[in-house]
């Protein structure tokens, strides 16, 4: 998930490699529907990061699409991020 607060846009990414080749957006808004996705990531226990320019490139992206090429190394770095915390947080 990344967020940022000029128009607060928030945009929800899943990656399952069983399920297609590249991470998909799942949600993705601003303003008022940007909170509401931010305050689903937190009532899931799911990681949030914070990264302006990709959320306003990944914001382009229609909802079910798969990211495109362009934006895999800068995805990859975040999901490895949440991974990483993921993993630390389990006993």
């Amino acid at each position: 998930m990344a967020e940022f607060d000029k128009q607060k846009k928030a945009i929800a990414v899943k990656y399952d490699k069983e399920q297609g080749d590249a991470p998909v957006v799942l949600a993705s808004g601003k303003g008022q529907i940007a909170e509401q996705i931010i305050k689903a990531a937190r009532e899931a226990g799911l990681e949030i990061t914070q990264d302006a320019d990709l959320a306003e490139l990944l914001a382009k992206i229609p909802v079910g699409m798969e990211i495109p090429v362009e934006l895999y190394q800068a995805v990859a770095e975040v999901l490895s991020f949440v991974y990483r915390v993921n993993k630390r947080q389990q006993p």
